[in-house]
């Protein structure tokens, strides 16, 4: 990882706080060419009763619709959390190209369970598990406790606390 894909994956987890703040579940990304320049970004939409409004998907769709399949082979994708199998899967059939995360499913794991929140309804696994062939880089360590944060804030709200 250099200083550009930090800079991406920073505004990645910018992207999952303002998801929060809206209250989303906190998970943003953001899909860059292969020429450097951001092509789409988003984060996730969970609060409107769709759980499938994960910005990994709506990177996807916008992807095939808008990319050749050669510019979305080369493309990158930045996400604060490693993808679920969903929108794993989703990157794969549309032949997105390199997954760069800052949190891991097994953090995410971690996290949840140290504030007693349940564990989401679908198995968190690895994206290698779900997309064998992907190039994945991460967890970044630098921002694990901001992650860990957001993560924690949430389940307490869903908790009501």
């Amino acid at each position: 990882m250099n200083d550009t894909d930090l800079m991406h994956l920073v505004r990645a987890v910018d992207l999952a706080e303002a998801a929060l703040a809206s209250d989303n579940d906190p998970f943003g990304s953001v899909l860059v060419g292969v020429d450097g320049r951001v092509l789409f970004e988003d984060h996730n939409w969970t609060s409107t009763g769709d759980e499938t409004r994960h910005p990994e998907i709506d990177i996807a769709k916008w992807a095939a619709a808008n990319m050749s399949v050669s510019e979305r082979a080369a493309a990158t994708v930045y996400t604060s959390g490693e993808h679920c199998p969903m929108c794993a899967a989703a990157h794969a059939w549309v032949g997105l190209g390199r997954i760069i995360y800052a949190g891991s499913s097994a953090q995410l794991s971690v996290w949840l369970s140290e504030v007693g929140a349940p564990p989401p309804p679908v198995a968190t696994l690895p994206i290698s598990t779900i997309a064998p062939g992907l190039p994945v880089e991460g967890p970044e360590l630098s921002l694990s406790a901001r992650l860990r944060d957001l993560h924690h804030r949430r389940a307490a709200r869903k908790a009501g606390r």
